[in-house]
């Protein structure tokens, strides 16, 4: 029986891995699209939501399913308790994936105003701070968990930064308000991914 638990708790690791390789995979084309302009890219981005989704559902279901019927004790249950949290997690990750592909496809008819420089910079940061906090889940690396949470306040001053230069922009040339809010957005959208990142590593 105990060997059979372990084995549901390790298809339940892999099973976040997996969620979380899609949702870092959908931030990086939802990114692409937007710095390419391509609207069928930002496209298939928000349909592949579903995917994540669903991994979500039966993850949910797993986990519960395991803590009622096994009542797992010690480092089992923190297990599972974080598996839960850190699911929630990832499916918000995805969810944010989607608000930057819909900027993506709303941008796709307009020239960008400035060169993307900063917006890949801090979804390369968001990426890089996904990947280590599922990595310190598994591997149990408090030290690389800190080293994360560390590195959100990187993504924060950078996204102030972008904020002040957006607001000059508008100021100057109102024209480009519609641009910059979208901008904006997605700014926020990749904030917001790094502090679920920072969750996960919590």
């Amino acid at each position: 029986m105990k060997e059979h638990f372990s084995e549901r708790l390790e298809t339940l690791r892999r099973q976040l891995i997996t969620m979380g390789a899609q949702a870092e995979t959908q931030i990086a084309s939802a990114i692409e699209a937007l710095v390419t302009g391509d609207a069928v890219k930002a496209r298939a981005v928000i349909d592949g939501d579903k995917a994540i989704d669903q991994l979500e559902i039966r993850i949910d279901e797993d986990a519960i399913d395991l803590l009622a019927t096994q009542q797992p004790v010690a480092g089992d249950l923190r297990l599972l308790v974080s598996a839960l949290k850190i699911n929630a997690d990832l499916e918000r990750i995805g969810d944010h994936a989607v608000n930057i592909a819909e900027a993506a496809e709303r941008m796709s008819k307009t020239r960008p105003f400035k060169p993307w420089v900063d917006i890949p910079y801090m979804a390369e940061i968001a990426r890089g701070m996904l990947q280590d906090s599922l990595d310190a889940f598994v591997r149990r690396d408090a030290k690389l968990a800190l080293a994360v949470c560390k590195r959100d306040d990187l993504l924060d001053e950078k996204n102030k930064s972008l904020i002040r230069e957006l607001l000059t922009y508008m100021a100057e040339n109102p024209a480009l308000i519609s641009a910059c809010i979208e901008i904006l957005g997605v700014s926020k959208n990749l904030e917001r991914v790094g502090d679920l990142a920072t969750n996960i590593s919590e």
